[in-house]
Order: structure tokens, then sequence, then C-alpha cells
């Protein structure tokens, strides 16, 4: 049984990535009832935190039902961060996760996320101050370093698991990479195989099917896998690797139905958290990957992101079912004509 801290999550655990504008509660919901282990929120700014920014504080709301859950934070000023770690800790987490892996402009290009990959010191003194100023478990999710000729990860994993973090999530690329390219599990697997190492060591990047899991498990030995894009549009996902690695079997994918039925849920509990205009747009990022490779499906795509009515999604979603089985059932019955 693989622990953070004392907190059990699993033989081999699944963990949901936090992505910002994804990882909301609705979303969670739905990979927590699909076999998620272990859920982190978005990544919230420790400065909007602290300023009371509604946004930022929005994202604190987590519920008894996805537990264990980690809060993550971002900053790269140490008392703003302790700050806003001990905001986080009143809001009832388990875990305090601290982002040092986010590779886009705004919040590198600060110093913040991935950004502090920059300055190693930094990083491991702002680690050690947060560990210190919370009575939860910290964890870390970071990448291999800032670019091609600072892959210091296999030091960096020690440095920070000196100073208290009792677990570490790592994506096998650089920031310099962004998303580019493939994620190098190689060096994920000298963190796990460091003879000094003792915290769990969950690998990220490129994992999105049911085989790559298991090759990532036996091959590098990691403690448990973290997925974020390919859950997206997909809860399903953690179930499917799971049913995979006890019985080396693929199951169904999820029919026409499952995915508009997710969907619906999905916008249902978007507009309940977030209000009708705000948790219908949001969710327009969504429906491409629920519906991602179906033939003939853009009328209901472009229907889906551009109505300004909830009850025409709504609408769309069952017409889905109707209309567009139909239609797909014609063009495979075409296909078929000699």
């Amino acid at each position: 049984m693989v622990k953070i801290a004392d907190i059990p999550v699993g033989d081999f655990p699944l963990l949901l990535a936090p992505m910002e504008d994804v990882s909301d509660p609705p979303f969670r919901k739905l990979c927590k009832t699909h076999g998620a282990d272990v859920m982190y929120t978005e990544f919230i700014s420790s400065s909007g935190l602290i300023r009371d920014a509604a946004k930022s504080v929005a994202k604190l709301d987590i519920f008894e039902y996805e537990r264990p859950i980690g809060i993550q934070i971002f900053g790269n000023d140490l008392e703003e961060m302790q700050e806003a770690a001990a905001i986080c800790e009143k809001a009832g987490p388990d875990i305090i996760d601290i982002n040092f892996g986010c590779p886009v402009k705004k919040v590198a290009g600060k110093g913040s996320g991935a950004g502090i990959l920059k300055d190693i010191p930094k990083m491991v003194r702002l680690t050690e101050a947060i560990v210190k100023a919370v009575d939860l478990p910290v964890t870390v999710k970071t990448r291999l370093g800032w670019d091609a000729n600072t892959k210091y990860i296999v030091d960096v994993a020690e440095r920070l698991q000196d100073v208290g973090i009792q677990a570490l999530s790592i994506h096998g690329r650089t920031r310099a990479q962004m998303y580019k390219g493939e994620a190098d599990w190689g060096l994920i697997g000298e963190v796990k195989n460091n003879p000094h190492m003792h915290i769990p060591i969950f690998g990220n990047g490129d994992v999105n099917s049911p085989e790559k899991v298991v090759a990532m498990k036996n091959r590098y030995g990691v403690d448990g896998i973290m997925i974020g894009r390919a859950a997206i549009g997909y809860p399903w996902i953690f179930n499917e690797i799971k049913h995979f690695m006890a019985t080396g079997e693929y199951l169904a994918p999820p029919s026409l139905q499952a995915r508009v039925d997710a969907a619906r849920q999905h916008l249902t509990m978007s507009i309940a958290w977030k209000g009708d205009d705000l948790g219908r747009i949001e969710m327009r990022r969504h429906y491409g990957n629920y519906f991602r490779n179906f033939p003939h499906f853009k009328p209901f795509r472009m229907a889906l992101v551009t109505s300004n009515d909830s009850q025409e999604v709504f609408d769309t979603l069952d017409a889905i079912v109707t209309d567009y089985a139909a239609i797909f059932e014609a063009e495979k019955a075409k296909a078929l004509m000699p």
C-alpha cells in the first residue's frame, strides 16, 4: 500500500493532475466516479489567494467524496506562499501540493511554477518554509529541469525530500519543451531507483493508455501514475487502466450514450457550481474531447460550443443520442454498400 505520509492512496494509485481551468469540482467528480485515487485542485495563485481574489478563493472548494485531495498552490515569494499554504490548510484538504512545474509564460516567466527551476536553492528554501508552515503533508509536482542542460531532477528530488516533502510527482519534460516531444521517463526512473529516496515517486507525461501505464510501472518502478490531458473528456481512463492491470484485458470503450450522459452530468454540475453563463461557457472546452474522433460530428459540436442558452445545449446532447446515432448508422451502411 502506497502512502503519502500516513494517508493510504492504493497499491498503485492513479492521480488526477492539477490542470488550470479543467480540474474543477465537476470534472473531479467524474474522475473520482471513474476510478481516480488522488485528486488535486486547479493550481491557485498564492498572491491571488492572499488578496482574496474571487477566482482563487473559489478553487478552495473541496468535497468529502473527493478525498484524499490536495490543494495546489504556486508563487515565488516565500512569505506569500507560507500564508497561502496556511489559508489552504484551513479549507480542510488532505495534502498541500506545490506547483513547480507549470510551464506557461504568465506563470514561469515570473519565477513561479517551472520558472523556479532556474533557482534550485530558492526552490528548496520555499519548500522547506511551506513544510514548516502547515501540519498537513506537503507534496511537490515539478519537471526534469528548466532546459536540456539543467536536468537536475535526481539531486533536486533528494533535496526536496530532505526538507520534508512526502511525495513527488515528476513530469518527464523540461520547461523548455512545454508539452512537445516525448516525455523522458528514464530520469523519472532514476529518481525512483535512487537508494536515497524513500518517498513515493509518481510519474507523469504521455500516459494515455492502459498498456503505457503497465510499461512505465514495470520498467521504471514508479509508485503510481499522474494523469492529466488524457483524462480530459475521458474520465473512464482511470477504471480502464485498473481493469487492464488486474486482468490484462481491455474494458469496452464508453458508448455514445455513456459519453452523452457524462457530458450532461458535467454540464449540470458546472452550472450548479459556477452559475448558468460561466458554467455553460467553461464546458465548451470539454465537448471536443467527449466526442473525439466521431465522424460527421461537426454540426453537433458547433451547436454545443456556440449556444448561449443552457437548455439548447441540453437539447443538443439529447439530439446526439437520436439524430447523430441515425446519421452515423446511415454512413456505416453506405460504406458497406457494394
